[in-house]
């Protein structure tokens, strides 16, 4: 039912929409999860996943009728500049949806009594922030606490740690969505989550300090988001372009030109996030 309520085509009219429609995947999810898996004495440890795996399960329709509406628009007839602006809508659908994941994580990572339902993201966060303290960290986050200074690196190291990382992530998403059209929504939903306990921790599991942990992950965290939907969108138009079995064809070598030319502007503002994320992020915050 809920695949019906949305059409990728009304949506690039009004891409803000979408992020309502994040915000009410993702606050189902967790709610259903809390509600469905809390008592079980063996799913309850996978919480985590389950959010991500009910909010990708809502999103999966929405994004594979945008991305075959994408396909479509490709043409020896458009120019390049022209077509890259039309993928720009559906880059802004996604961006949107994304945000209003991120936001309803957030939320309910701040507003429920146990963070149970996001226990697979504390884990990834102390991994990366405090991986020597790590099963401390589980256990102060998994509760409340303040953030602890973590060792110090050198601003070049950092950046070059920080873009080989996420050009890994990049990889998986652009992989994932050349399988399974659509299939890159895991990660970026996982991601969506992640970020959210991120910014749960740095306000201190308070409301009031929302507004600053949004300003401290979302500055570099908008392009970075942004470069995985690009790439996700090149799979996918790729995924959709095979389906239809047009290998071989002139519109298939139309549409590679298309989706190389979105990854090289992946990688670039992806480039330009892990610039922001080491130099500007921590002068502001």
């Amino acid at each position: 039912m809920l695949e019906m309520l949305l059409n990728p085509r009304k949506a690039e009219r009004h891409p803000w929409e979408m992020f309502f429609v994040g915000a009410f995947y993702a606050s189902l999810s967790v709610l259903l999860v809390n509600w469905i898996f809390s008592q079980d004495a063996v799913l309850s440890k996978y919480s985590g996943i389950l959010v991500v795996t009910f909010t990708v399960m809502f999103s999966l329709p929405f994004i594979f009728y945008a991305i075959r509406l994408e396909e479509r628009k490709i043409s020896s007839e458009t120019g390049m500049l022209a077509l890259l602006r039309e993928h720009k809508k559906a880059i802004y659908m996604f961006m949107w949806l994304f945000l209003g994941f991120v936001l309803a994580f957030t939320v309910w990572y701040v507003v429920l009594s146990s963070n149970q339902s996001f226990r697979a993201q504390i884990e990834t966060y102390c991994l990366i922030n405090r991986p020597s303290t790590f099963n401390e960290c589980v256990s102060q986050y998994g509760v409340k606490g303040a953030l602890t200074p973590t060792a110090f690196v050198a601003a070049k190291d950092r950046l070059l740690m920080i873009f080989s990382n996420n050009i890994y992530v990049l990889i998986f998403t652009l992989v994932f969505s050349l399988i399974f059209g659509a299939g890159a929504i895991f990660i970026l939903a996982w991601n969506a989550s992640v970020i959210a306990a991120a910014m749960g921790i740095f306000a201190k599991s308070s409301l009031s300090g929302l507004p600053l942990s949004m300003g401290r992950y979302l500055i570099h965290g908008i392009p970075e988001i942004a470069s995985y939907f690009i790439v996700a969108l090149a799979g996918g138009i790729i995924s959709s372009a095979v389906i239809k079995h047009e290998i071989g064809t002139e519109k298939f070598w139309e549409v590679l030109q298309d989706c190389l030319n979105l990854v090289i502007i992946a990688i670039v503002v992806l480039f330009i996030a892990a610039l922001m994320e080491v130099y500007l992020t921590p002068a502001l915050f």
